[in-house]
């Protein structure tokens, strides 16, 4: 009977184990298979797309200034990306580390801003954009979203950075290390994983933000990837065909990316600890 119900269980858990992946799964499927299919817009509820061509994909690299718009994007969440890694990392020492007066109230300041929805913020960053002069500028773009993942970054890595012993790093002290090389050779690695994840979630809320980047972006050939998709949509009928090849031109550089820096997540804690 035990061995009966656990093979039950186990087929039980695989079931709901592949419904859950064919139900994430299957829409990226039918994006890739219809930025591949030649009568995408006609394609209804077909599983299988008719047939294979790159016209969509041509269509969408020629026509629109799409590359640019894929340069647009990636200038502006690489410079997220290495903005909000370097100010959160030292944020996050100084509040896991340092006693200082209003430290909790920072803390708790550092959470109500993720709760303040970004839609309520669009007119007073726009006002605010225009009067320091940076509207239509990918770098008053970066600093606005760097804006927005600094408080996840900061809170994050404050749990890693907390979650070192003060024994490792009066080691190091004691090892004649000075504070800089202790932060570079074991703070650093020790917390890696966490400087991952926060860069991971700063590239994506660059990478696919749309709202700000239409508002704020005023110049055609200022568009990020996510603005100059949307020019495929037509007020009376939408090329599905080339949203959906402009769609997964989008979605590659974000997978590039995390397996570029998914190694860390791993093995960052292991390295830092030899060290």
């Amino acid at each position: 009977m035990t061995r009966r119900t656990s093979t039950a269980g186990r087929i039980g858990i695989a079931a709901a184990v592949a419904a859950l992946l064919v139900f994430t799964l299957f829409p990226v499927y039918w994006m890739i298979s219809s930025a591949f299919d030649p009568d995408a817009d006609h394609r209804g509820s077909e599983v299988l797309p008719a047939g294979f061509t790159l016209d969509h994909f041509r269509q969408v690299l020629n026509e629109g200034e799409f590359t640019r718009y894929l340069a647009n994007s990636a200038l502006v969440g690489l410079g997220t990306v290495l903005l909000s890694g370097l100010l959160a990392l030292f944020a996050a020492v100084a509040v896991a580390r340092f006693r200082f007066r209003m430290r909790t109230k920072v803390l708790v300041m550092i959470l109500v801003v993720q709760m303040v929805p970004l839609e309520a913020l669009v007119i007073p960053l726009f006002l605010q954009m225009r009067d320091l002069e940076l509207l239509n500028s990918l770098i008053g773009l970066t600093i606005v979203y760097l804006a927005f993942s600094l408080p996840f970054a900061v809170w994050t890595l404050r749990g890693f950075v907390a979650a070192v012993p003060n024994e490792v790093e009066e080691a190091a002290y004691l090892d004649g290390c000075g504070w800089w090389r202790m932060f570079r050779s074991v703070l650093l690695p020790l917390v890696a994983p966490g400087l991952v994840a926060t860069s991971i979630f700063a590239f994506i809320t660059a990478w696919n933000e749309f709202i700000f980047a239409f508002v704020f972006m005023q110049d055609d050939s200022k568009y990020t990837a996510a603005v100059g998709l949307h020019r495929f949509f037509g007020q009376y009928s939408t090329d599905w065909g080339a949203v959906m090849a402009g769609s997964t031109l989008i979605t590659l550089p974000v997978l590039i990316f995390f397996v570029l820096v998914q190694r860390r997540l791993a093995g960052g804690l292991a390295s830092g600890a030899i060290r």
